[in-house]
This record gives structure tokens, sequence and C-alpha cells, in this order.
């Protein structure tokens, strides 16, 4: 007799998400079982350990009538008295001593189903639920939380893996990785840039690892040529961020020992910086492509926020000059239409190309006007003014609403207006939001709805593509709206901008849709560019089949994560009254400086 196989009963090959829930409460009752007794044993004082704030996340709360009596030191850091301010977070490094992959994988899938829960039901968080408390049980806090922790313990581990001390890491050939940015040195970049991602997660062994190679490994010495600019805002901000959270001196020491490296690059006729400089030797060099050898405003219009904290802590006045200069030769020069123009000639003083972009060449120099009023306590009102008017300039010029209502910012060539925005553009929305108060005749409301309309325009952008991931570049013309045309602008190379506009909006407004919308590219994150070796960027947004880039960015951990962490946090952790983050998204306290002088300022005035 032959027998159908509907004959037999239906074996499923998986389990349903109850089963698996069961299966992990289990094992959680095994672990407690047998190393419970572990967490009761009394303290033994008598042993030093590694301190790291095993039971905080040393996340500082800034006293500004304490800072105002210190020029020359730290302005506060992770270590010392008790904060109530902190969160406390038990180490989840714990946890995953006894899980393997498989239940990770399980308590990622019982935490996203509940994250999704309380994203559409904001009260669950009153309620707990079944999931939700397993998820609280393991992790010490709230769900929402455990994915982006999950997906950064893969980067980071699969990095420690495979790429260790290298720049990044190639995380489908499973080795290491870097590019002409960092010259031919392996720098650790990537431990460098997740330092401060891995101490607000609480990640706090993965921390101590980092702080180790650093320790042992980092050496400036090499002769080596490298950005000015990706060193400066990679590892010297990384550094910096880095000490301001933990207090641990190594991160100071490295920072000022690449800085004096990076001086050399300032030798030019005009004081504005070689966009190269060879560590070893000091000569420095333009990239060959930048419209007859010049400067990028980019790139030297993005060094303010970590050389003033390098004066600060130093009492060097020679960093804080340095940027200083850079300003006061901007203002004296004459803007196209009051705008700047992407390309500086470093030995004629003369601008190149009339290229102006709030993305890529240009972005964080308007974002860095804005951070400088910011971090003085809203006190450098020079900076202000110098931002507002150049987003007066881009708001005339650039900024525009495609036939169906998106709200885009294009880029200036030549006095003509191409309609295309970048990915990079997008972190203008979070920019905006950021600049609302202070504006100009009472203009807060029109900046913040300006921010809302840029995410807004930046969301259709991932939305309209098969995997929900945003691409490079995306044309509004010829009937096309927020949509990459050409093949080599169909790319995700894990970018932040998108979420950390998210994350600004939701810190000003609260609207609910900004965590959807987070969530909704965290899981086309987790789902497309997630392989076994780590994090790949992908080469095509619209394809269901994408290929991969082979290629997981230090900025992957060092912003992409750490905003979407952030994005479901509380106000609380880091307000942006007391910190202010460098555009690779490190943290920089604000400096209450009070009657206080930064060294050299005098002779800027």
């Amino acid at each position: 007799m032959i027998v159908s196989a509907s004959s037999f009963p239906h074996h499923r090959a998986t389990l349903r998400l109850s089963e698996k829930f069961i299966l992990l409460l289990i094992l959680s009752a095994f672990i407690t079982l047998c190393f419970g007794a572990f967490f009761f044993l009394p303290d033994n004082s008598k042993h030093k350990r590694f301190d790291f704030g095993l039971e905080d996340v040393l996340i500082p709360h800034i006293d500004s009538e304490k800072e105002a009596r210190h020029s020359s030191r730290q302005v506060i850091h992770g270590v010392g008295d008790h904060d109530e301010h902190r969160h406390r977070y038990p180490p989840p490094s714990l946890f995953f001593l006894f899980l393997s992959n498989t239940h990770i994988d399980i308590h990622i899938e019982i935490c996203m189903n509940t994250l999704q829960d309380e994203i559409q039901h904001p009260n669950i968080s009153q309620r707990t639920t079944r999931s939700g408390a397993i998820c609280c049980s393991l992790w010490g806090h709230n769900p929402l939380f455990t994915l982006w922790m999950c997906m950064m313990k893969h980067a980071w581990d699969s990095y420690r893996q495979y790429g260790w001390g290298h720049n990044e890491l190639k995380p489908i050939a499973k080795k290491g990785h870097s590019t002409n940015i960092f010259g031919n040195s392996q720098m650790g970049a990537t431990i460098v840039d997740a330092l401060d991602t891995l101490y607000i997660m609480g990640l706090h062994d993965e921390f101590k690892d980092g702080q180790e190679w650093i320790k042992q490994n980092l050496d400036f010495s090499v002769n080596a040529e490298v950005s000015v600019f990706e060193v400066n805002i990679r590892f010297i901000g990384g550094l910096l961020a880095a000490y301001y959270l933990s207090g641990q001196e190594v991160f100071k020491v490295k920072a000022v020992q690449l800085a004096e490296k990076l001086l050399p690059a300032f030798n030019t006729p005009t004081g504005i910086p070689w966009a190269m400089v060879n560590l070893k030797s000091g000569v420095g060099r333009n990239w060959g492509w930048a419209s007859a050898g010049s400067s990028i405003l980019a790139e030297f219009g993005t060094l303010h926020m970590e050389f003033v904290h390098l004066t600060y802590l130093t009492g060097n006045p020679a960093y804080y000059q340095k940027v200083m200069h850079i300003r006061k030769l901007l203002a004296k020069m004459d803007r196209p239409n009051g705008l700047y123009p992407n390309y500086l000639n470093p030995r004629t003083g003369r601008w190149g190309q009339h290229h102006t972009s709030v993305g890529g060449l240009g972005d964080s120099f308007y974002e860095y006007l804005l951070k400088a009023w910011l971090m003085s306590d809203k006190t450098d009102t020079e900076a202000r003014k110098t931002y507002d008017d150049a987003i007066e300039a881009i708001e005339r010029h650039l900024i525009r609403k495609s036939n169906g209502g998106l709200t885009f910012i294009g880029e200036w060539k030549n006095g003509h207006l191409e309609r295309k925005m970048g990915h990079l553009t997008c972190f203008a929305g979070g920019m905006f939001a950021l600049g609302a108060d202070g504006s100009p005749d009472d203009k807060a409301g029109h900046y913040l709805q300006l921010g809302a309309e840029i995410a807004h325009t930046c969301h259709e952008s991932y939305d309209r593509t098969v995997l929900k991931l945003g691409p490079e570049a995306f044309k509004f013309d010829s009937g096309l709206e927020a949509v990459a045309v050409r093949q080599n602008e169909k790319y995700y190379i894990l970018r932040p901008e998108v979420i950390e506009t998210y994350w600004y909006m939701w810190r000003f407004t609260h609207d609910p849709k900004y965590r959807q919308w987070g969530w909704e590219a965290a899981q086309a994150i987790d789902k497309y560019c997630r392989v076994s070796g780590g994090f790949s960027g992908v080469k095509d947004v619209y394809s269901s089949n994408p290929t991969y880039d082979d290629v997981q960015q230090s900025f992957f951990l060092a912003e992409t994560l750490k905003y979407l962490y952030l994005l479901f946090s509380s106000d609380e952790l880091l307000p942006l009254e007391n910190w202010v983050f460098n555009t690779e998204a490190h943290p920089l306290p604000v400096l209450h400086l009070g009657n206080i002088t930064l060294p050299g300022s005098e002779t800027q005035r």
C-alpha cells in the first residue's frame, strides 16, 4: 500500500514562540540554580578588582556649579562619588557566558515580538508581559534595549574574533579590513570608535578589552598617511568620550598624543589644514580629486569640538587657536549667495569649485557651528550667528518641496540646484531640531517642523525600497521622488544619519512614530545586513536578493547602534543640556566655563 505523506502527523521543523519561551525559561532556572549562589557571596574588599562600575552604567550627571571651579582637568567622569542619576544595570555579559547562539537567537525573537507590542501599545511597559518578564529578568532592564545590545555583541564579538587590531572587519571573508583614510596602519579604529557605545550599553568586559588593547598597542609613531578629519572625529572624539565617561587617564593621554601628530597638517600658507598628514613625518597633502588640490569644508570645518576640549584638558592654547583661526578666515571671505562652497585652496585662500552641499563634503561644518555654541553653554554667540546665517542661505537656495509634498535639501552646483539628496544629508533633520531653541525671530517652531519634514522625507527613502533600508542618494526629478536612480547610489553601508535624526526628533517631540521608524530600520538591518561574521553593507536596497559589500564599518558600532539604543532610552541618559555629540556620535560634555577663559582665547579677540 502506498502511504501518502499526508497520512502521517505533521512534524514541525521549528518551535513556536511559546515553546521557545518555555525552553528558555527552563534554561534560565537551570542557570539560576547552578550559578545563583555566586551572586550571594560576600564582597571581599581585600580583593582588588578592575572597577568599571559593574553595578552601574556610569553615565555622568554634570553639575555646572562644580565645573565652573575647574579649568584644566576633566569635567566629569564615570568613577567616584555616588550619583543618583546613574542608570543601574547588571552586566549583560554575564548572561552571554551561558547561552549559545541558538539561545541568543530565541531570546532576540522573544524580545523583538515584545518590542513590537510595546511600540504598538505604549502602556504595555506598565503591565509586564510573559515575554517581557523573561527579557527583563535576564537583562535586568527593559527589553527595548535587548535587540540593540545583541546586535552590538554580535558586531563586537565578530570583530574581536576575526579582525582584532585591524581598523575594520570583512564579516564574510572573516578577516581584518582597512581603507586609505587610515593609511596602511592597524590602528584599531573599530575599538576606539566603539568604546563609548560599549560603555553606555553596560558592556564593561568588552570595554575593558578595548582599553587594554589601546593601552598596549595603540601607537601613533607609525609611518602612515591618515585623514585628519576621520582620525579626529573617530579617534580623538572616541578617546575623549571614553575618558569623560570612564575617567580612565589612558584615553586622555592617547588623545593628546594623537592630536600632537595632527598639528603639522596646519602648516599651510593660510592655516587651513591639509586633508591628510603622515603621522611620522608630519608631511601633509590634499586629495587629488578635490577641486585642484583644495581642502574640504566638512573636513577642516569639523575640528572645533575636539580641539576646544583638548585645550580645556591640557591647557595648551594651540588647539583652540588653530580652529579659531579657521573661523576668522572664513568670516572674512565672500560667500556666493551667502553659501559656503565645499572647496577651499589652502595655498591661496580662495574658493574652489562653487559646489555647496549639506550632505557629503559640507555636512558637518554646519553641524559644528551649532554644536560649538551648544558646547560653550551657549556663550559662543559668534558660532550661533554664523550658523543662523548659513541656514538662512541654505533655506533660500537649497531647500525645496517636491511635487509630492516631500521637503528635500538639494545641492548647489555653479548656480544650479540639483534635485538630489544624499543619505548623509539626512542628519540635517536632527540638526534643525537641535538648533530650534535659540533661533532668531522666534522661529523655533519653524525649524522643529523643518526637522520633522526632513525626517519624513528620509523615512520615505527607506520605505520605498524593497529592503526598507535607505539608498546612498535619491532623486526628486522626472516623476521619481525619494528613489535612487543610478546603480552606484543604491547601496546601504550601515549608515546612521536617518536614525540619528529619528533620535533627535524623538527627544524634542516624543512622537512615537520616530521609535516606530527606528524599529523598522533596526529590523531591516538585522534581517538583511547581519551575517555570521558580523554586519555587512548591501549593494542594492531595491533587490530582494542583495549582494554584500563585505565591510563592517566602524561607525556602525559608534553611531548606528548607539543612536538606536538612545532612541529607546530615557531622556535622562546623556541629556542634551549636558552633552553634545560630535559628528561620529561621541558624547562630549558641555563646558560650563563661567568666568574662566580658555588658554589662547585672549589672542583671538
